[in-house]
């Protein structure tokens, strides 16, 4: 695996865990898995040109 998949997968077990269902996260909205989601997308997006 390459280190753009690593940090993919790092990302995507990050965006989980801030998801407003878990009770450690309910008072933070959306706002974090949103952000995580951005960063997802445009990890995916970058892996898929073949830039990382």
């Amino acid at each position: 695996m390459g280190l753009g998949t690593i940090l993919l997968i790092v990302l995507i077990l990050m965006l989980i865990g801030v998801i407003p269902a878990w009770p450690h996260s309910k008072g933070w909205g959306y706002g974090p898995s949103g952000g995580l989601g951005l960063i997802v997308i445009i990890l995916i997006i970058l892996l898929l040109l073949g830039k990382i």
